[in-house]
């Protein structure tokens, strides 16, 4: 990813297969499991798992700051890749990447992220004062991180 404030990834190796990973990531209503910030997801619309066009809201938490977010699957390609933007493809804000890579002994697993657009001074001063967070760019890619490890050691144990 370029160096723009906007974007940011991280990768882990599992040993676990693709699909079952694919399978833990687009369950919406489990990724609270593993993130240090979304709480659970729910689908919307009638929707019942990832597919192109399927909305869900995902639920979140920074310290006392709680807000929720409606999000759309733009890419769901089992075992492979699932995309999602939050505010739906009309009000793009954030799109949140997975790719599922098979390597020896299991899946390199990479999530990234890229903002529609930098945050500016007024959203940086917003950011801070209700969530405590300075480097808002910096705490999504530590939260991949987290993510990651955390989604390893469910799939490792599941396994």
């Amino acid at each position: 990813m370029n160096d723009d404030g906007r974007t940011g990834e991280g990768s882990i190796n599992v040993r676990a297969a693709p699909e079952t990973l694919w399978a833990m990531v687009t369950d919406v209503t489990r990724m609270g499991d593993w993130s240090p910030e979304n709480e659970r997801g729910e689908w919307l619309d009638g929707a019942t798992g990832p597919v192109v066009g399927a909305r869900f809201k995902g639920y979140n938490r920074r310290g006392r700051s709680k807000w929720s977010t409606t999000c759309e699957v733009t890419e769901a390609e089992p075992g492979r890749s699932f995309v999602f933007v939050t505010g739906g493809t009309g009000k793009p804000g954030t799109w949140w990447r997975y790719r599922f890579e098979p390597v020896d002994g299991g899946t390199l697993v990479t999530e990234s992220f890229e903002m529609r657009k930098a945050l500016g001074a007024g959203a940086r001063l917003l950011t801070r004062a209700t969530t405590g967070v300075t480097d808002r760019r910096g705490d999504m890619e530590e939260g991949i991180r987290t993510t990651l490890a955390a989604l390893k050691q469910a799939a490792e144990r599941e396994a």
